[in-house]
């Protein structure tokens, strides 16, 4: 864990995604306490800090040490009001009790790339901005995606690009990838964003998105493990809410609105009997009740003014007495 302090680091150029709607949702108030699980370019963490005025608090959690540098300083006249930790979302329970949060009235996920990182060339984000391949949030935990492609079989990079990104041109893709590093490894995202848009470019077919844009993402979570640490946070994040406490989660694309939707569901359905059985015998009772039976998006101002919020959803859940 790390207090809120540090040298000035760069401004950062990320706008927040549905800000109105996340702090109406999460109500933040004084002498609350409040976890965001990826504080990224800090937007919403200095709306709920502004919010929860004089003494709510807030820990800020991120995998990318250079996020929690620049939002710690961006929120530097919060003083001991915000507290950071450096590490997975899925390692949220651990932040939470290092900085003494327990019983919290908020928790709030934003999921996926900020713009920062979009825009940083160190480890090759951005298709269009370059750099080293290397996609992790975390550059000191993990294998980068420059040698996740130098070993993966044709088969099981296929099969990556199908899950993760959802690339319908899996195999033909994977098979240039395989062939190319056979003569020169793919190490740059100029490379690898090259060579696929060669193979997977359709005549007659523009597309305002860059072929590429499904293989970075698929190569991104799988660093990353996005999806896996999704579904531990959202789990230790029930735990722990106060009763009455909320969780809001953005996410933006379906992979992440899934799990998110499965797990606010289950959380509030709570018995795991098999459908048939007449009585439930498992015990597990609800724990959360859900705010939004739909996700909220963007309006049409907020994605003219930040195209990157065209495929955000909202979903909202509160945490519920659990009955005895």
């Amino acid at each position: 864990m790390h207090e809120a302090r540090g040298a000035a680091q760069a401004v950062s150029v990320h706008e927040p995604v549905l800000l109105r709607e996340t702090i109406e949702a999460l109500a933040p108030r004084s002498g609350g306490a409040y976890i965001d699980a990826n504080l990224g370019g800090g937007g919403h963490a200095a709306a709920v800090l502004a919010a929860s005025a004089p003494n709510g608090t807030l820990l800020g959690i991120d995998a990318d040490a250079t996020a929690i540098a620049r939002s710690t300083a961006r929120l530097s006249e919060y003083g001991a009001r915000l507290k950071t930790f450096h590490g997975s979302s899925a390692r949220i329970a651990e932040a939470a009790a290092a900085a003494g949060f327990h019983g919290v009235d908020g928790i709030l996920f934003d999921l996926g790339l900020s713009s920062d990182q979009l825009v940083d060339r160190e480890r090759g984000f951005g298709i269009r901005t370059g750099g080293p391949l290397d996609l992790r949030f975390n550059t000191g935990e993990g294998e980068s995606a420059a040698a996740l492609l130098a070993h993966l079989t044709v088969p099981e990079l296929a099969a990556l690009l199908r899950e993760f990104g959802e690339e319908p041109q899996a195999g033909k893709i994977a098979r240039a990838i395989v062939a190319r590093r056979a003569a020169t490894p793919v190490t740059t995202a100029e490379e690898l964003a090259a060579l696929v848009a060669e193979v997977a470019t359709r005549p007659g077919k523009p597309s305002r998105i860059h072929p590429a844009t499904r293989v970075f993402q698929a190569l991104r979570i799988a660093v990353n493990d996005e999806l896996g640490a999704l579904a531990t946070a959202l789990d230790a994040s029930i735990r722990l809410l106060a009763v009455g406490g909320r969780i809001v989660v953005l996410t933006y694309h379906s992979l992440e609105d899934r799990i998110v939707k499965r797990a606010f569901a289950a959380a509030a359905k709570g018995c795991i009997c098999p459908p048939k059985v007449p009585l439930c015998g498992c015990g597990v009772k609800p724990s959360l009740r859900l705010i939004t039976d739909k996700p909220l998006t963007a309006s049409e101002e907020e994605v003219t003014k930040n195209p990157r919020s065209r495929s955000a959803k909202l979903r909202v859940a509160e945490r519920i007495e659990v009955a005895a």
